[in-house]
């Protein structure tokens, strides 16, 4: 059974990076296991102050609801209260906006990709780019 491990953390992100490149977008991406603990961080050049712990939680997000957050933004129209209240009840870990998604491997969420730095577009776009990758 395949596992989320550096290796694959580095390829996952090497790929997110360069989709940011490529879109010419400061970008930090963070990728996860299936638990949701932290395999690597890389920040870019020139993102923001807080892109570390967005895309952190963004990747934490995706992993706990096998889910590209996308969706969940989507779904909060429906149930605003329970999805504004996953960054309280999960004490930060996981932020529900654009740019988290999951990493599948064998059919399975081995992990997860989640990028802080541009538009929610370009986040989900630069995490798409790096699952894929996988």
């Amino acid at each position: 059974m395949i596992e989320m491990n550096l290796a694959l953390a580095q390829r996952v992100a090497s790929a997110t990076l360069a989709e940011a490149g490529r879109a010419g977008i400061a970008m930090t991406v963070s990728v996860v296991d299936e638990g949701g603990r932290l395999v690597l961080t890389l920040r870019g050049d020139g993102t923001g102050f807080l892109t570390t712990e967005t895309s952190r939680g963004k990747a934490v997000a995706a992993a706990a609801f096998k889910r590209a957050t996308v969706e969940m933004v989507a779904m909060r129209k429906g149930n605003p209260a329970f999805w504004e209240s996953i960054p309280g009840v999960s004490r930060g870990e996981a932020l529900p906006s654009s740019g988290g998604v999951p990493v599948l491997l064998e059919g399975r969420v081995v992990g997860a990709v989640g990028c802080g730095g541009g538009t929610p577009e370009q986040d989900h776009q630069c995490a798409t780019a790096g699952a894929a990758a996988a």
